[in-house]
């Protein structure tokens, strides 16, 4: 892992191949096979595969190898330097999700050199372009070489964080995630010069108008199967939307910071842009919002809630994507066997499922192939707080006990999945 966060793949512009490489080598040097697949050179995904018979489901162990951008001048610690204190692993990527790489390349390494035989074939997959979606990574391979990455299950990023909630302990398995659904403004005015602001009409002040009434929305909430489930489990009897976050947030704060964007759509400006020049007032100013739709909202659904909510104005509205927004049964294979795994590290635990209120790539599987995908990577040395809060942000960091957590939870999967010996 230290290897692989030493390695900037900060997307964009991602430079994935060096670390498609280095789990190349590392799997070889462990008797697996491993092959690049790249829509161009620089940005290559790593597929490896244990074959099996045919006789077992099959399972994708998934991740991605790109990040987020780190400004160095907020860090403790040079964010690519991996350096390790009191017994944690720092840098960029090691949540969000060089740490998950690194446990599903070194489970499918020490299977092998174990000799372990899968009845159905165990697949592991190093991905390019998560964190932008140009389509250089996993929505390439599903569409360009599907049979690569075509299984029954697939066990990727989203949750596993052990959460204590009114006196019992839970772990979350993302079930679903919400969909992406991103728009933009273009507000117009009339530019004119800076000096003289009556003779102009400034578009950056009409945008500011309607980025409040963004902000002051408050949306209907409601359930979803997952949160129905995840709102049952924890209390016990089934509460309607509100009366499960009165609970949550009268219990547990990071309760409530979980539950609350699961229950409706979101709305967060967070990218604008106007006048080039401090003296001219802008006649065009651009906002962007990132949404996000429950699973099974559509952007039809919610045209009509955003326009009472922006209300009349000179401007114009577009929806720039729509990714995700999918789910997964419960109660399958590979539900149990996270089930029995929890069972066995932490017996007093319940799995809990939840909807991720971010994207992840296990859309893209859903949606090809009917592929059930879960988020799980099992943490409970780190605060669960904490390991949100340094998601995307400065000092992120892992703890190392978690990571040797989910190797054995990642190879408990694979044999109970895939079968074999």
């Amino acid at each position: 892992m230290q290897e692989l966060i030493r390695l900037d793949t900060v997307n964009p512009p991602g430079n994935e191949t060096r670390a498609a490489e280095l789990l190349r080598d590392y799997l070889g040097d462990n008797g697996v096979e491993s092959d690049l697949y790249a829509r161009v050179p620089e940005r290559a995904n790593l597929v490896a595969r244990l074959a099996g018979s045919g006789d077992r489901h099959s399972l994708l162990l998934l991740s991605h190898t790109d990040t987020v951008v780190a400004d160095p001048v907020d860090w403790q610690v040079d964010p690519w330097s991996g350096e390790v204190r009191d017994g944690e692993l720092w840098g960029r990527g090691a949540l969000d999700m060089k740490g998950h790489v690194a446990v599903a390349a070194v489970a499918v390494a020490s299977l092998a050199r174990e000799g372990f035989e899968p009845a159905g074939d165990l697949v592991f997959a190093a991905c390019a372009d998560e964190e932008v979606g140009d389509g250089f990574g996993l929505q390439w391979l599903c569409e360009e070489h599907p049979g690569l990455v075509r299984t029954d299950f697939a066990l990727n990023e989203g949750a596993g964080e052990r959460l204590e909630i009114l006196g019992r302990t839970f772990y979350a398995c993302s079930t679903a995630e919400k969909m992406s659904s991103p728009f933009r403004l273009v507000v117009h005015g009339r530019a004119g010069h800076a000096s003289v602001p009556g003779i102009a009409d400034n578009a950056l002040v009409k945008a500011a108008a309607l980025i409040e009434r963004l902000a002051a929305y408050e949306p209907e909430l409601e359930l979803g199967p997952e949160t129905e489930a995840m709102i049952e489990a924890v209390a016990g009897q089934p509460l309607d939307a509100h009366e499960a976050l009165e609970l949550a947030r009268s219990a547990d704060e990071s309760a409530a910071e979980l539950l609350e964007p699961l229950l409706s759509l979101t709305l967060s400006p967070t990218m604008i842009s106007a006048s080039e020049r401090r003296n001219v007032i802008p006649h065009v100013c651009e906002v962007e919002v990132d949404c996000r739709l429950l699973p099974g909202q559509t952007q039809a659904d919610v045209e009509p809630v955003l326009s009472e909510v922006l209300g009349e104005g000179d401007f114009t509205f577009e929806w720039l994507e729509g990714h995700g927004g999918t789910r997964s049964e419960l109660g399958t294979p590979l539900w149990r066997a996270i089930e029995s795994f929890v069972a066995k590290v932490d017996p007093e635990a319940t799995l809990m499922p939840v909807c991720s209120a971010g994207f992840t790539d296990s859309h893209w599987v859903r949606q090809a192939f009917g592929t059930v995908a879960y988020g799980f990577f099992p943490q409970r040395a780190m605060d669960p707080q904490l390991t949100s809060r340094l998601i995307h942000s400065a000092d992120e960091r892992i703890a190392i006990d978690d990571l040797e957590l989910a190797v054995d939870g990642f190879r408990h999967a694979a044999v109970e999945v895939t079968g074999g010996s």
